[in-house]
């Protein structure tokens, strides 16, 4: 670490013309050798004093974006943060790299504001983060002025820049005075940065900001790593939850809508055995800081909060989040599930769906004094409960939410995993759109249904409906089948509907296609939703699992000494490769992922001595990269009842329908029937040009875990097939 001098300066030659590349400087200052995907065309933007928009994933690494240019640029960049805890974080690791950054806020001392303002004025500091109640302030704006003056303002970065939109998930009124920047200092470039916008919210906030023709940079919002699943909140919630809480390893956040129920909560797991803290507005600031440390370092699992807990939380290793309460929008569901597994890893995202819990939620948004809001607030609860009704792919709607296609299913939520049956609805989607259309694409669904079901609704009646072509076609479907269609229709994009909290529906392109016969439309038929926890396909080894738990007890007695968070140390991909491998020398300690030359002298010889320490209790050897793990098993009655329903012609899908399983249980157990030998033919599951291309990978990076090999191959892969073509080479192997 470079030792910073307490008033935070470095030596002030950081122009541009210093460095030969920008991946030169991200180098210097940051130590990594390439930038991620478009952070590199941000930096550029904003390096020509372009206004931007930028709207990136969680750890997609928003922050280097106007970090480094901060560095680039003449003068101080003010960053707009709207946490405490957010920007001390952020400060932290800058001043970490060695790189002067400061912050302004109601945790410091007169004295510590009074020398913080020197450095500033003094062309000390490069980045200073503030709250914008803070920056908007008569106290700082005289400050501000005189930096300009003097120093020179770089540029504004707004963070969370989602709190500029009434549209948005968390928004926060003082954050539409920040226009006042634009204002006054026109010629200062903006960026407004977030990791959640619909378009509605990222056209609310370039017009709330004034931002002039701004560079747009849209990532993807897909988060590959997180499986979704919704479940019933009966009347044993709390058992529920306690098994699910138990069924999975590692940390978790568990959100609540009202603070009692958080306290409710997290004393009831305290006393079946689960380390869990509350976190909570009605908390003191000390507790809820003394709780969040203790849930950032290791030493409770769960924390069970409002959502007043997570905006800024860097933990990448959280590994389930559960809303026992049905969140309120899905702009903020997406938000909140997003803090489960930022590292990359596999991760458990579960709504609870419990009906009750509307009325809660309708109850909350009728004590809003605006009457805009309230119909806002009411059209994201209407698109939650569908989300959570739905039979469609999770994914499918997440991302069809924030304007992103996704074809196919992902096979990582619970309506991909265990498909519900598809039947055609053709007939009545085309009875549905043409009622649309003799609407006059004026109405929203509900208005829609009423006419198709003959409703004599004094509004509908007014209206002379009741004259249409379309008035009672539909009654020999009920309420909830039309329902299901609309809801069908509008996840597949096959009609659109205004998000202007009126909810109206629109015909497009696909809709006319319908109506033309062009198009035929299937829908999922949802199946009741099951409590039951399904089968898995966990095949780690007893020997692994027990390693990797002697790792991270080690991995957390290091961090302890030192003050930090356990993933400082190392990352759980890390712990979970040398659980794999045992690496019993510092040479292959070397190999493993996350281990460069700092971390291998400061923790090789401690890591090696305890895998050194646990082989020779098991009688384990190292596992090299390239060895073959034989992972055949006895087979069960359940393997041998996929085989015969395979025997008989039906497919994989067919087979998981059949049986009332996941697909992913059933690719399972097809790939355990290919290693014992059985015939289970992999040209009718894999055509042989995608056989080739996995073999190859297998071939150059050994028998490593799916999940690197597909990083390898890339997401047009899916799990199921890279599975079963590893268990046909596991076989081949064991023949040679």
């Amino acid at each position: 670490m470079v030792n910073l001098p307490l008033d935070g300066s470095v030596p002030p030659a950081l122009d541009q013309t210093n460095f030969p590349s920008l991946e030169k400087a991200l180098k210097h200052f940051f130590g990594y050798d390439q930038f991620r995907l478009r952070q590199r065309q941000v930096i550029e933007d904003v390096l020509q004093n372009r206004d931007s928009l930028v709207v990136m994933p969680t750890g997609g690494g928003k922050s280097l974006c106007y970090q480094l240019p901060a560095l680039l640029k003449i003068g101080v960049t003010l960053v707009v943060s709207p946490l405490i805890a957010l920007m001390q974080d952020q400060v932290e690791a800058l001043r970490d790299n060695g790189i002067a950054a400061t912050f302004l806020n109601s945790s410091l001392s007169l004295t510590q504001l009074r020398q913080r303002e020197a450095a500033l004025l003094q062309g000390q500091i490069k980045l200073l983060y503030i709250a914008p109640e803070r920056l908007l302030s008569d106290a700082f704006l005289p400050l501000l002025q005189r930096l300009a003056q003097t120093v020179g303002v770089a540029a504004f970065a707004i963070d969370e820049a989602h709190c500029v939109s009434d549209w948005g998930h968390d928004f926060r009124p003082e954050y539409r005075q920040l226009r006042f920047l634009r204002q006054q200092y026109p010629t200062v470039p903006m960026l407004a940065l977030t990791a959640t916008a619909t378009e509605r919210v990222r056209e609310d906030i370039v017009e709330q900001l004034q931002l002039r023709h701004p560079a747009l940079h849209i990532t993807s919002f897909n988060r590959q790593n997180l499986y979704y699943e919704v479940q019933p909140k009966g009347r044993q919630a709390y058992a529920q939850l306690l098994a699910l809480v138990q069924q999975h390893a590692g940390t978790g956040i568990i959100y609540c809508l009202s603070r009692r129920r958080v306290d409710e909560i997290a004393l009831r797991l305290q006393q079946d055995g689960v380390a869990a803290l509350p976190y909570h507005a009605g908390l003191s600031d000390a507790a809820r800081q003394e709780n969040q440390s203790r849930f950032i370092r290791d030493d409770v699992r769960v924390m069970v909060a409002t959502v007043a807990f997570g905006m800024g939380i860097n933990k990448p290793d959280v590994r389930f989040v559960v809303h026992y309460d049905l969140p309120r929008s899905l702009e903020s569901y997406y938000q909140e599930s997003g803090r489960a597994g930022r590292d990359g890893e596999a991760a458990h995202c579960t709504v609870f769906l419990g009906y009750g819990d509307i009325a809660t939620v309708e109850f909350l948004i009728d004590r809003k004094p605006d009457p805009r809001e309230q119909r806002i607030a009411r059209q994201q609860l209407r698109q939650v409960i569908d989300y959570a009704e739905s039979a469609v792919c999770r994914r499918q709607i997440q991302l069809a939410y924030f304007g992103e296609d996704f074809a196919g299913s992902c096979q990582n939520c619970d309506n991909c995993c265990s498909p519900p049956p598809l039947e055609d609805w053709t007939i009545e989607a085309q009875k549905f759109l043409s009622c649309v259309a003799r609407c006059r694409e004026r109405f929203g669904m509900t208005h829609i249904i009423d006419v198709l079901r003959g409703s004599r609704k004094r509004r509908l009646l007014e209206l002379n409906h009741d004259q249409l072509s379309t008035y009672g076609i539909g009654k020999d479907h009920s309420l909830d089948d039309w329902r299901l269609l609309g809801r069908s229709l509008l996840h597949q994009r096959l009609v659109d509907e205004t998000s202007d909290g009126y909810s109206v529906l629109k015909l497009n392109a696909a809709s006319w296609q319908i109506l033309r016969g062009q198009l035929a439309v299937q829908i999922a038929i949802p199946k009741p939703l099951s409590t039951a926890v399904g089968e898995t396909s966990d095949r780690t080894p007893a020997e692994v699992s027990l390693l990797l738990g002697k790792l991270k007890a080690l991995r957390k007695r290091l961090a302890d000494e030192q003050g930090v968070p356990p993933y400082v140390v190392f990352a759980e991909s890390s712990l979970r490769q040398m659980a794999q491998q045992r690496p019993q020398t510092l040479d292959a300690f070397a190999q493993i992922s996350g281990v460069g030359n700092r971390k291998l002298a400061q923790y090789g010889q401690v890591f090696t001595t305890e895998i050194n320490q646990f082989c020779q209790e098991h009688n384990l050897s190292p596992q090299t990269k390239n060895r073959i793990v034989s992972t055949t098993q006895t087979l069960t009655s359940t393997h041998l009842t996929t085989l015969q329903l395979y025997q008989q012609g039906l497919t994989p899908a067919e087979i998981a329908i059949e049986r009332g399983l996941r697909l992913s249980t059933i690719s399972d157990h097809l790939a355990r029937l290919i290693e014992s030998g059985q015939p289970v033919e992999l040209d009718r599951l894999v055509s042989r040009e995608r056989q080739a291309v996995i073999q190859q990978a297998i071939a150059t990076m050994g028998d490593m875990p799916l999940r690197e090999l597909r990083e390898h191959l890339g997401s047009t892969y899916d799990y199921s097939e890279i599975r079963l073509v590893k268990a046909a080479w596991h076989q081949a192997a064991q023949r040679r």
